[in-house]
C-alpha cells in the first residue's frame, strides 16, 4: 500500500525538527519535497527562510522570506527572518520596519518571537532597539526570568551597569537556576570591582555552567585573594579540569607566544616591553606562514559591525582588535578571547572557542558576530 501525503504541517514539523539538530540541508530538502505539494504554504516558504539563513545564503533567504509575504503580507515569523535577513545585508533601517511592523500587528505578547527580534539586534550591535525589544517582552511578562537578564545585557553594554544589575538580579529571583545571568551577573560585578559580591555569585556556580574560561578563572582568582585559598586546594580540581577543556590543548608555538606575553607583563615598566610584544607578533606571523607553507592561506581580512576592518594573520587580527578595545589593555590574548567569547555566548548562545586564535574568529563568524570576507 503507498505511503499517503503528508500535510503541510507534518512537513513543517519535520523540517523544523532537523533545523533545531543544525541539519540544515537536510531541513531543506523536507522542506522543498512539501514545496512540491503545496507551493501555498506561507510556513514552508519561512521554513526555507529560516534555513538559508542558518547557511548564510542571505539572498536566497531574502527571497523566501518575501515569498511568504506575498502570500501573508502580515506573517510575523515572516517578518521577523526577513528583518534578520536585511540586517545581514547590512540594510538596518529596513530590518527595523519589518520588527516594528511586529509590534503595531499586536505581536507583542508573543515573547519568543519579541526577544527573538532583541536577540538579532543585539548582535547587531544596535543596543538602543534591542532595548526597546527586550522591555516590551519585560512589559508583557514581567514574570519571565529570560526577558529580565536579556534587558540586563543590553542595559550593560549602554553603561547603565546599576540598571543592568537590577534587571539580572530580578532574573535570579525569578529563576536561581538561571546560571547564565548569574555568571554575566559576576563579571559585571568583577569589572566594578565588588569583587565580594561576584564571588558570592560565581560560588553558586558550578564547572559545569561556565562556557568560557574567564569566569573560571576570576572565580579561583577571588577565591586565593578573599578566602586564601591556594593553588594545591582540592576544591579546584574540577574547575581547572573544565578550564582545560574550554582554553583546549595548545600547540608549542602557541606555548612560546604565552611564554613571551608572562615576560612582556613582568616588564611591563621596562622600555623593551615594545619590543617584546613586537617579536610575539612576528613569532605569530611565523607560525602562520609555516601552517600556509601547508597549504593553508597565510593572510586574512575580518569585518566587524563597526565597520571596522582587520588583515593579516588570525593571531594578528584577534592582537590588533584586542588592542582597538580600550577596556582589554594590558589584558593577555586569551583573556580578551574568553572575555568576548562570554559576551557572544550571552548574546547568542553559541559557544565560541578560544583555544586559538582561528578557532576564535571562525567561531564568532559562525555567531555573527562578524564576517570573515577572506
Amino acid at each position: 500500500m503507498s505511503t499517503p501525503f503528508l500535510s503541510s504541517e507534518e512537513y513543517d514539523e519535520r523540517a523544523h525538527s532537523l533545523y533545531n539538530e543544525g541539519q540544515y540541508e537536510d531541513a531543506l530538502e523536507v522542506l522543498r519535497e512539501g514545496l512540491g505539494l503545496y507551493p501555498e504554504s506561507v510556513e514552508l516558504h519561512v521554513g526555507v527562510g529560516y534555513a538559508r539563513l542558518a547557511r548564510e545564503e542571505y539572498a536566497w533567504a531574502r527571497q523566501s522570506f518575501e515569498l511568504g509575504l506575498v502570500l501573508d503580507g502580515n506573517h510575523e515569523d515572516a517578518l521577523a527572518g526577513l528583518g534578520e535577513t536585511l540586517l545581514k545585508l547590512g540594510q538596518r533601517e529596513a530590518a527595523l520596519e519589518r520588527f516594528r511592523r511586529i509590534l503595531e500587528l499586536g505581536y507583542e505578547d508573543d515573547l519568543d518571537l519579541v526577544l527573538q527580534v532583541g536577540r538579532a539586534l543585539f548582535r547587531d550591535e544596535m543596543m538602543d532597539e534591542a532595548r526597546e525589544f527586550f522591555e516590551t517582552a519585560v512589559r508583557e511578562s514581567p514574570e519571565l526570568a529570560e526577558a529580565q537578564a536579556c534587558l540586563g545585557y543590553a542595559l550593560h553594554r549602554l553603561g547603565e551597569d546599576e540598571a543592568a544589575i537590577t534587571h539580572l538580579e530580578r532574573a535570579l529571583d525569578l529563576d536561581d537556576e538561571h546560571s547564565e545571568a548569574r555568571i554575566y551577573l559576576a563579571n559585571v560585578l568583577y569589572d566594578r570591582g565588588e569583587y565580594e559580591r561576584a564571588l558570592r555569585h560565581l560560588e553558586r556556580t558550578s564547572p559545569e555552567d561556565h562556557w568560557d574560561a574567564l569566569g573560571i578563572w576570576r572565580y579561583i582568582d577571588l577565591m586565593k585573594k578573599l578566602k586564601h585559598a591556594s593553588d594545591a586546594d582540592p576544591e579546584f580540581v574540577d574547575w581547572r579540569t573544565r578550564e582545560g577543556e574550554l582554553v583546549g590543548e595548545t600547540d608549542p608555538i602557541d606555548e612560546m607566544l604565552a611564554e613571551i606575553e608572562a615576560r612582556a607583563a613582568e616588564e611591563a615598566e621596562s622600555k623593551d616591553r615594545a619590543q617584546l610584544e613586537l617579536f610575539s607578533t612576528l613569532l605569530a606571523d611565523l607560525a602562520e606562514r609555516r601552517r600556509g607553507e601547508e597549504g593553508e592561506p597565510r593572510e586574512h581580512s575580518v569585518l566587524t559591525h563597526d565597520g571596522i576592518e582587520f588583515h593579516g594573520t588570525w593571531e594578528r587580527i584577534v592582537r590588533d582588535m584586542k588592542e582597538a578595545n580600550a577596556m582589554m589593555s594590558g589584558r593577555s590574548l586569551q583573556e580578551f578571547m574568553a572575555t568576548e567569547a562570554r559576551k557572544g555566548y550571552s548574546l547568542t548562545g553559541v559557544k565560541i572557542p578560544t583555544h586559538d586564535a582561528e578557532s576564535f574568529l571562525r567561531g564568532s563568524a559562525d555567531a555573527g558576530l562578524l564576517r570573515i570576507v577572506l
